[in-house]
């Protein structure tokens, strides 16, 4: 795997109070659009989750470092990267793990997983007990053109268990062509899955090869989740909240 150039940061690590190595994402890659999914109502479990008390990314510094030296790339080919989630508190994970064993809690299934059966989410390899977000060193991520398009405004609702009202959660992201919505468990999400269209491909294959570049390695599952190669903290799983 080549790497680009590193990119590099001269922030204090404890800057704003975040512990030691980590990073708000805006200050070291400001024009990178976030879009924190999990601190919001539109994600697969239809509510934040806990330890996210505000939308905005974390990163370590690594990551935050190899993220801005992507920017930098994909900026001068009229394309920005946009991050729905990096750094996640232990108890976000815990979070997840305890929605996932919870087989009544099929209020998203309609947009998020519509084709599985919610019990094998974990042997489908799309929910894990231990997080890679969780140490630092993952990001999920997509790319929007530039000039960046409009994004529908999400409106939560309490009825939809019934997966009749799949088109009340119709959601126009502002990605480019990617097959699928960010967090569809589904195998039209596996990057290489060769049922989307050649646009989604190319797509995806563009965004993979981007980020190899800067040190990062794809989920296989997962078109959109990315790890550092090198961990900064591969043994620590951290619990500090977003705020």
């Amino acid at each position: 795997m080549s790497h680009a150039a590193p990119h590099s940061i001269h922030i204090k690590a404890n800057t704003h109070g975040l512990p030691y190595g980590f990073i708000y994402l805006e200050d070291v890659a400001p024009t990178i659009i976030q879009d924190i999914s999990y601190a919001k109502f539109h994600n697969f479990i239809g509510r934040p989750l806990e330890g996210y008390e505000a939308e905005r990314c974390i990163v370590s510094i690594p990551l935050g470092n190899a993220l801005a030296g992507a920017q930098e790339e994909i900026l001068n080919q009229g394309m920005t990267l946009k991050v729905y989630e990096a750094y996640r508190p232990l108890r976000a994970a815990q979070d997840i793990v305890k929605w996932a064993m919870d087989i009544n809690d099929q209020k998203m299934k309609a947009a998020f997983y519509p084709a599985i059966d919610k019990s094998k989410v974990f042997e489908l390899g799309f929910i894990a007990i231990r997080s890679q977000h969780t140490r630092g060193a993952a990001v999920d991520l997509t790319l929007v053109p530039l000039p960046v398009p409009s994004q529908d405004t999400y409106q939560p609702r309490n009825d939809l268990k019934d997966p009749q009202l799949a088109k009340a959660l119709q959601f126009n992201d502002n990605s480019i062509e990617m097959g699928t919505r960010f967090d569809y468990f589904d195998e039209l999400s596996h990057t290489m899955n060769p049922n989307v269209s050649a646009e989604a491909h190319y797509n995806r294959i563009r965004l993979k090869d981007l980020m190899a570049k800067h040190g990062f390695i794809n989920y296989e599952k997962e078109w959109w989740h990315y790890c550092l190669q090198d961990e900064p903290f591969p043994d620590t799983y951290f619990d500090f909240p977003i705020r």
